[in-house]
Order: C-alpha cells, then structure tokens, then sequence
C-alpha cells in the first residue's frame, strides 16, 4: 500500500509509526487479551498509558509543575466555552483578539456569558495581518485575554508571545501546539484540539495555571469544571480511551523524532518550501497574508481563477497529494504542514507547483 501525502488541516495526517503500531495493537494491546479501547479506564494498565502520555507531554512542551494538564473530551470550540464559565464572573469583560475565523468562533462561545471586549480586530484588513499590539485596547478589569496563536484557516500566526499586563493570557493553539519551542509560563491557559499536532480528533489538551483553577466563575455542572476534571486526572468521566492512547503514541514518536526543537527546524524547513514557490511563481500563485505573521502551519494560496483552482485540486490529487482544497470561507487552496507531515511531501507539492505552472502559466 502505498500512503498519500496529506494536508488537510485536520483531522490531519498522523505519523505512520504510529498508525502501524496502533494497528498492531488493535486486536491484543500490551498481551492483555483485548484492545486498549476494550479496557477499563479505571483499570491498571489504561492508567498506566494516560500517566505515560501526560510524563511524554509534560516532557515534549517543557509544562511546569504548577500547571495542570488535561484531557478533555471533544473539540477546541468546546474549550473556548468554557473558559468564560470556569475563568469569568457572570457579565464580567473579557478580552479578545481577533486574528481570523477561529477568533470570531471563540467570541461566539463565550457572549452567553460575559462581556466581551474585542481589543484589536484584524478583520478590516481581511485577516492578512495581526494587530500591531501598540493598537490593542486591553481593559483594566478583563478576566482573561484571549488570542489564536495560529488561524488555521487564514494562515496568520502569532511568531512571538504578545506582553499583557492586567489579565492571565489565553491562547488557542490547535494547529500550532508543539511545533516550536514554547514558553508556557507567559500564558495563564493554553488549549488545543489534538487532531492537528497531537493525534486523533475528539481530544483536547487544557494546560492551564492551577491558582486560577481557584476562580469561581460561574454557576455550572461539575463536569464543565476544569478544576474538577485536574482532581480526577482528567477521568471524572469516562474518557475517550482511543483517542487518549494515540495522543500518546504521537508524543512519544514526536519525543523520538528530537522533540520540539527538531520539529521546529522541519516546520521551518517546509514552510520555506512552499511560500519559496509561492513567491517565486511571478504571481501565478499568491498569498495574501503579511510576510512577518505568515503561518508555518496553514497556508492558504490562491491561482489566478477558479476553473485553475479546481483543475490543480483535482490533479493534485491524482498525484497523491490530498486536500489541499482552501476552506470554503476564503476559497483558493491551502496546504497544512503539520508535524507529521514529511518533508518529502513539501517537496512533493512545491514539484506539482511548478509543474502545474508550467502547464497553466
């Protein structure tokens, strides 16, 4: 059999080690006599797997022991709902900035229940660039400041940690988390959906302060209570067991691999790749976001008309390279450049690139 390079922007491509090992493992996992999904989460050997994966993290991200690591169920967009129950009083203000899509998502979640403040807004720009910060207005009295490291759909990254003074910092970072060496100390709580990075869709990662795990916030079931969840080590319900075991195997590979620091050089290395080709294409390719917050992860790009978009995303595929059709809300193309991605499948796309120019152009 042999694999297709894959960029989708998530659920996105995981390491083959890993898929072949999860694959082995399916029918008899460890020599127990049945699959890690059959397993009781309660049992032994899955407790041992879930404090293997949270060490593996804790080591991959450099996560002080004065933050508490969770494994939640579902998606970021859930996350981002809970930050205002868990981290705000009931109508207290709360700042956000908004560098794409996902920022406008965050908002949506939290506008129930407290006041938000948007403190800069790179929408009139059509999200091609990040606030400069000297024009962020930031409250005084904000619960939390709210950003999106990386916006997976129109490709703008934070390449540095913004200073805020009066409030923890927040931070979405589904499709940048572990890709780079990461200060998690500048951040009050980071979260992210696994299925980008980390593993599998249908877990999220919560790393976050414990003292503000002591904020009351708001009026709310326990099982929507972060500080809750960190007393049961992230088991105060039944967890997505699966999902938990190939987040694990994927830290553990990425430990492997060189960790971070060598991700980082790799995520670099294909990032350089493609805009190379973008920029070198005279125009027939173009991307539209400021150079200096260009995202390493997600790169969204645009041919001349649309009957070309649809001819290279139908070819690409016949040439192995999958998804690279842009998400629906900014059209084009987009080529997602996650940690599991080889560089070979860089070098494939940029080769079809020109390929494809030279046949188009």
């Amino acid at each position: 059999m042999t694999r297709a390079y894959n960029f989708s922007a998530g659920p996105a491509t995981l390491p083959e080690a890993v898929l072949r090992q999860a694959q082995a493992e399916m029918l008899d996992w460890n020599g127990v006599g049945a699959s890690i999904v059959e397993l009781s989460h309660r049992g032994a050997e899955f407790m041992a797997v879930a404090a293997r994966a949270e060490a593996d993290l804790r080591a991959l991200m450099a996560i002080p022991d004065d933050y508490a690591l969770l494994f939640m169920s579902g998606g970021a967009t859930t996350q981002q709902a809970l930050l205002a129950l868990n981290f705000a009083s009931p109508g207290q203000k709360v700042d956000y900035v908004v560098t794409g899509h996902w920022g406008k998502t965050a908002i949506k979640q939290v506008r129930p229940y407290v006041d938000v403040h948007v403190a800069a807004d790179g929408e009139p720009g059509g999200f091609r660039d990040i606030p400069a910060r000297d024009t962020w207005s930031l409250s005084e009295d904000a619960a939390y400041v709210h950003i999106t490291a990386n916006e997976t759909i129109h490709g703008v990254e934070f390449r540095d940690t913004p200073q805020v003074d009066n409030a923890p910092l927040f931070a979405d970072f589904s499709s940048s988390i572990a890709s780079e060496p990461l200060d998690v100390s500048k951040y009050g709580l980071i979260y992210a959906g696994a299925q980008k990075n980390l593993g599998p869709v249908g877990i999220s990662v919560v790393i976050v302060r414990r003292e503000l795990l002591e904020r009351a916030g708001q009026p709310r079931a326990d099982i929507f209570t972060y500080a809750s969840h960190a007393a049961r080590d992230s088991m105060l319900n039944t967890p997505p067991t699966w999902n938990w075991y190939l987040l694990g195997l994927t830290v553990k590979w990425m430990l492997e691999q060189g960790g971070v620091a060598e991700f980082a050089r790799r995520n670099a290395a294909k990032a350089a790749l493609v805009y190379g080709a973008i920029d070198g294409s005279g125009g027939f390719y173009r991307n539209e976001v400021a150079p200096a917050v260009r995202s390493r992860m997600n790169i969204p790009f645009f041919l001349p008309d649309e009957t070309l978009t649809a001819r290279f995303v139908t070819e690409s595929k016949s040439a192995g390279l999958l998804a690279l059709k842009g998400h629906k809300a900014v059209g084009g193309l987009r080529a997602s450049l996650y940690n599991a991605l080889p560089p070979e499948a860089a070098q494939a796309l940029v080769d079809f690139m020109r390929d494809f120019q030279r046949r188009n152009g």
